[in-house]
């Protein structure tokens, strides 16, 4: 029987569904805390009018209650003056490795905020910044050998970056800096891992090399990628982004006339290629191929990144926002919070300013939406991240409609279905009968259908009709 479902679901989306990769192998050993964890991204500058790590402490029993399990501190270091973008520059401009941001507060501060983190149950990794640093950094001066060069023989910055200088990894001294500056924030601040900015532009088998010696201090180092590289979860890191996912999301929202935002200097939303739904299951089933089988994606409907260069989710997704956030939590992967999310943000936080995240209770139903999505994570183990559950697309005739059950190979009768709509129009999908069967359907933008009249029925009825309106969803766990 799983044999002819698998050719069925390769007819139907052009590749074979997987629980395990066919990539090479991972040796990473993630820490346990981290299989159904949600990751939130901090902004220590814009989360408190204070803009501090005290301020921010005040937020830990908040974020405990909606249910994050590790948190990602952007950039705490100090921030170059030369070249400063702003008042207040760039975060990822860093002057001093060892330092940290007096914006934020002092050493004492940030070593007593990562033990309050600790205290709540809670993980937390820094923001690392290793392929450039800030054009007064202490290494231009006291280490200039560490810079890579141009063929004017001048440091130079990566892209369009002005405030910063390339590192050079052809210089072994200049790794082994970099690896000791890893290294002093494990044992000095007891932090459990590092978000590596740009991770791609670092040579890989630097990070394999780094992995080794920083997991020596920090058994249950975890360590994130802002990079999308396959290569990078076989050796080094954990997670990576999922950017393939973002970029299909806003196609998908695009294709449904759902993408609205303007660059600054156009004066017309972006052109995207035309996708839909099943679409992203393809995706989904080609990278189960593509990356080691116990490798994590991070998947995300904002970050900082997105929300203050393109567009808020608001602007990217319209009325599929809520369906996206879905798909983020029960996608293959861990779902990614940014600062504001939580309390439905809908506008840009300036990067190089001062600029306070509104209320965060402001929205009380967006945060209840998000605490019921993070508590759904954590009592799957078919939601966890990594090896072992499958993701299974269901045909439901219709692009638009994404259908499909998340189950643990040593326990198929209990699984995650997920069915949303993320088209233009109204759409009535039947519902596999076993829905009958979930006692705790969550959903949204669907017809009033009384599910309690069908939960535990025996006979389970041959199926269930329910007409999704745009953004319409439904998760329903399945324990039979």
């Amino acid at each position: 029987m799983k044999a002819i479902f698998a050719a069925v679901i390769a007819a139907i989306f052009g590749v074979a569904p997987a629980t395990a990769a066919s990539a090479a192998p991972t040796t990473v050993t993630h820490p346990q805390w981290s299989r159904n964890a949600v990751i939130y991204e901090v902004n220590v500058r814009q989360y408190t009018p204070e803009g501090t790590f005290k301020a921010f402490a005040r937020h830990l029993p908040r974020l405990r209650d909606l249910g994050v399990d590790i948190l990602w501190l952007m950039p705490i270091h100090p921030i170059s003056e030369e070249g400063r973008k702003g008042t207040l520059g760039s975060y990822y401009a860093v002057r001093d490795y060892y330092g940290v941001n007096p914006e934020f507060g002092t050493m004492d501060d940030m070593c007593a905020l990562v033990d309050s983190i600790h205290a709540y149950g809670m993980h937390v990794i820094i923001d690392w910044v290793p392929n450039h640093t800030g054009c007064d950094n202490v290494w231009v001066k006291t280490h200039p050998e560490y810079y890579a060069r141009n063929a004017k023989d001048e440091m130079y910055g990566p892209y369009d970056w002005t405030d910063v200088y390339k590192l050079d990894y052809k210089n072994p001294a200049m790794r082994r800096a970099m690896t000791d500056a890893m290294a002093f924030w494990l044992k000095k601040a007891d932090i459990d891992g590092f978000r590596c900015d740009v991770a791609m532009e670092v040579p890989t088998d630097y990070w394999n090399e780094a992995r080794i010696e920083l997991q020596r201090i920090c058994p249950d180092l975890f360590m994130l990628a802002e990079a999308s590289n396959a290569d990078l979860t076989e050796h080094a890191f954990d997670m990576v982004y999922n950017w393939p996912m973002k970029d299909l999301f806003n196609a998908v929202a695009a294709t449904a006339g759902e993408y609205t935002f303007v660059a600054p200097g156009e004066s017309a939303p972006r052109k995207y290629e035309e996708k839909h739904a099943i679409d992203i299951a393809s995706l989904a089933l080609g990278q189960r191929e593509q990356f080691p089988a116990d490798a994590y994606l991070m998947n995300m409907v904002t970050n900082h990144d997105l929300n203050s260069w393109e567009g808020t989710e608001f602007q990217r997704y319209g009325r599929l926002t809520s369906a996206m956030a879905v798909l983020s939590f029960t996608l293959p992967g861990m779902p990614l919070i940014y600062t504001g999310q939580e309390a439905g943000m809908d506008r840009a936080l300036q990067f190089f300013e001062k600029d306070t995240a509104p209320d965060f209770e402001s929205n009380p139903d967006m945060t209840s939406f998000y605490k019921t999505l993070a508590a759904l994570k954590h009592s799957r183990r078919e939601l966890r991240a990594g090896a072992a559950p499958s993701f299974e697309p269901i045909d439901t005739g219709n692009k638009d409609v994404l259908m499909f059950r998340r189950t643990n190979a040593d326990d198929v009768r209990s699984y995650t279905l997920v069915c949303v709509n993320l088209g233009k129009d109204d759409v009535l999908v039947s519902l596999p009968p076993d829905i009958a069967y979930s006692q705790n359907i969550i959903g949204a933008n669907i017809s009033a259908t009384d599910f309690s009249e069908v939960q535990g029925r025996e006979p389970a009825p041959s199926s269930i009709g329910v007409t999704f309106a745009p953004g319409g969803y439904i998760i329903a766990p399945v324990d039979r």
